[in-house]
């Protein structure tokens, strides 16, 4: 049958914008791209004690065999959520098999009509989807801009149910808000806080428990999305909130009511890397990497450059402290050519383009890793200062 005219031509026109997406194999052997920040993902001894956990609880099955409300609840779910609110110090934590089912769920569910959401314009776009499910008054604020939000509380109808939404860590910008300004500011507007900690867990807190945790914030905050399927180095996400709000969504997120549950190995999984966080030095590795980074980006003189003659204002590195660092260089066509020079020399950073990002805002962005090398960090930033020619 005929293609449909109008998605070809949606096609067409991200391909005018040298936007099309395309699943390519990793050929590049130097990872500066991916979200495994602490090298878990390949950690043997996490596999291993994975394996034995299973065989220790007399688990030999391969499949949920379906939901966790018709016979997909077998019996590590109890044991890992009960292990997951422990060390998060949240009341209750419900398994989701993704963040993006996580924050669809939740959002497309708990939010009710007449309730008004708060978003940073920055958030991911799970967030966003989730919100357009439900029925719910929505507005953005400007990207952590708490005084923006101040006086957008002021003005919103107190009268209603008022949540905050925003990210520990973001994604493409590698950022975070001002958490404890955040907190005083919800308390003062009775407003209900959710922060999506994806990109800080495993990386921040003494054992990898997250920003909000580090900052002793956990009792302020109405709920967080943490996920396994980066620092963490497995897969699957979970809710932190009070036991209400696990029963409400076991009850309405469709998301979690209707998909099959996750496996018993990627639970196993989960439990494995918990144990690995509490003992690895990876996690100082990486932080000591971010700093060698960070001080290579000014010796190199990369904080803030001009880009060529067709340049769209200043280009640069966004301050960030995690292990996501953004270089603005406007363009999809000037990024994309960077980008592959980079990759041609063996280092895998990816180029993140409109409309993924606002035009004018594209970026590569680069990610440490434990296991990158000082040889590898300061080659991959001498190359991209000749490539920018500064």
């Amino acid at each position: 049958m005929e293609f449909p005219k109008k998605l070809q031509q949606k096609l067409e026109d991200r391909q005018e914008a040298n936007a099309l997406r395309h699943l390519a194999s990793h050929n590049c052997t130097i990872d500066f791209s991916s979200n495994d920040y602490l090298g878990f993902s390949k950690n043997e001894t996490i596999f291993n004690n994975s394996r034995d956990f299973l065989i220790g609880h007399n688990i030999k099955q391969n499949g949920a065999t379906g939901s966790r409300l018709l016979s997909g609840n077998h019996s590590l779910f109890p044991i890992i959520e009960s292990i997951i609110s422990n060390v998060h110090k949240a009341e209750s934590a419900l398994i989701f098999n993704s963040g993006y089912d996580a924050n669809v769920g939740f959002f497309s569910s708990v939010p009710q009509r007449g309730d008004i959401i708060l978003y940073d314009e920055y958030v991911h776009a799970s967030i966003r989807d989730g919100i357009a499910m439900n029925h719910a008054k929505a507005y953005k604020f400007k990207h952590n801009d708490l005084e923006s939000l101040d006086e957008m509380l002021k003005r919103v109808q107190h009268d209603s149910t008022i949540y905050i939404v925003t990210e520990s860590v973001f994604s493409m910008d590698g950022d975070s808000p001002d958490l404890k300004k955040l907190v005083d500011i919800s308390k003062t507007h009775k407003a209900h806080l959710v922060i999506d900690e994806a990109h800080a867990i495993g990386v921040f807190g003494n054992r990898g428990e997250g920003l909000v945790q580090n900052l002793g914030l956990e009792q302020d905050v109405f709920t967080r999305m943490i996920t396994f399927g980066k620092a963490m180095g497995c897969h699957g996400a979970a809710i932190l909130g009070s036991d209400t709000l696990k029963q409400y969504l076991i009850n309405f997120s469709r998301s979690f009511i209707y998909t099959t549950a996750l496996p018993p190995h990627s639970l196993a999984s989960i439990h494995s890397s918990y144990n690995e966080l509490f003992v690895t030095n990876n996690r100082r590795l990486l932080h000591e990497n971010i700093q060698f980074f960070k001080s290579e980006i000014k010796r190199l003189g990369l904080e803030y450059f001009s880009f060529g003659e067709t340049s769209e204002g200043q280009m640069g590195f966004i301050e960030s402290y995690s292990a996501i660092h953004c270089c603005v260089i406007s363009g999809n066509e000037n990024l994309k050519t960077i980008a592959q020079k980079l990759q041609e020399q063996s280092f895998d950073v990816k180029p993140i383009l409109s409309p993924t990002v606002p035009k004018g805002q594209e970026r590569l962005r680069f990610c440490m890793h434990a296991y990158n090398t000082k040889e590898e960090i300061s080659e991959v930033l001498k190359l991209l200062a000749i490539f920018v020619d500064i």
